[in-house]
């Protein structure tokens, strides 16, 4: 059987009373004696009333509610990201609601169209690797405000919170450089990744800080950065008549994988061959030896990046000076990349 849900109507109906008057005595009116909103309270707590704060938000033209988007929510470093999110979206008093493209690109845009309809009064995104176009995140802009994390892109005139890939790349690599690393592989995705882009950049001004040679060979580029492909290019890597003595991945699953083929084939790591990976996952110091690993502080950029969002959604000022916010990262050397030897 249905159950019948229990209106702000009903409510005044039972204790005779105006619509209004009830709405305002479960909101804390000051113009409303203690009395009547202690009967209010009592009958509401009694017939399990909730207010319906889609109604409420009409009427107001805000719901204190933020939309969440991220291609990949079991993803750990999203989750921690997504953590950060929810304290500080329930600290400033805003409702979350998060969903997931699944890295689909048909499937964001579906998102973005259902937070507007969801009456979301902002939306925080990670865009989707295989975005083809960004006109309907443009066209979303156009309605709410949009703050990017993470996964960015500088073609949407938007606040957006990432960390410092270039700079993160560039002291891991650095790292590999000082204990005496020659040649050193790097497994990245593809082109089309603003975030994969960036650590490129910083592992090539590495390189050419110390004046060592950029050797295509040891550049590899794959749509899918997992464990499985981070094996499959260590492979690839172990295949060439000069071998690199470093491997630097642009994310932990990928280097945990290189280490994994590595092992398999006998080479000592790290005096042989050093991996370093990017994130700090959980699994970087399950693996033997433990993962050398850029951290990255996903709890902060969940908190920065609501702050920035609510700032803008509460602002009443009509032309919003968009930010870049770079997050500072740290190199966590571990037994991949070092040993006394």
């Amino acid at each position: 059987m249905k159950k019948e849900i229990v209106t702000l109507k009903d409510l005044a109906i039972k204790l005779n009373l105006a619509i209004s008057t009830v709405s305002r005595a479960l909101n804390d009116h000051p113009e409303i004696s203690k009395s009547t909103k202690d009967k209010v309270n009592k009958l509401a707590k009694e017939l399990n009333f909730t207010p319906n704060i889609f109604a409420k938000g009409l009427r107001q033209r805000k719901y204190n509610t933020i939309g969440v988007i991220v291609p990949n929510i079991s993803h750990y470093f999203t989750s921690i990201i997504i953590k950060g999110i929810l304290e500080e979206a329930e600290k400033m008093n805003y409702r979350v609601i998060i969903s997931e493209s699944n890295n689909n690109y048909n499937k964001q845009t579906e998102m973005l169209n259902a937070m507007v309809q969801f009456g979301v009064d902002g939306i925080l995104m990670s865009i989707s690797k295989v975005t083809k176009s960004i006109d309907p995140i443009l066209k979303t802009l156009n309605r709410v405000p949009i703050v990017l994390f993470d996964k960015v892109s500088d073609k949407v005139p938007c606040t957006q919170i990432l960390i410092n890939g270039e700079e993160a790349a560039f002291n891991a690599v650095e790292h590999l450089i000082n204990i005496k690393k020659k040649r050193i592989a790097i497994i990245k995705e593809t082109k089309n990744s603003y975030t994969s882009n960036k650590r490129y950049d910083g592992y090539l001004r590495a390189l050419k800080k110390h004046n060592l040679p950029i050797d295509e060979n040891l550049i590899l580029s794959t749509e899918d950065i997992s464990l499985i492909q981070g094996q499959k290019m260590a492979t690839t890597l172990l295949g060439l008549k000069n071998r690199p003595d470093a491997i630097f991945a642009i994310t932990d699953n990928a280097a945990i994988g290189a280490i994994k083929t590595l092992k398999k084939s006998n080479i000592k790591i790290p005096e042989e061959i050093a991996v370093v990976g990017f994130s700090n996952s959980l699994s970087s110091t399950i693996i033997e030896p433990n993962l050398t690993t850029v951290e990255q502080p996903g709890k902060r950029i969940g908190k920065i990046s609501v702050q920035y969002l609510i700032e803008e959604i509460e602002s009443t000022d009509h032309l919003i000076n968009h930010k870049t916010i770079e997050i500072k990262t740290n190199l966590i050397i571990r037994d991949s990349s070092f040993k006394n030897y």
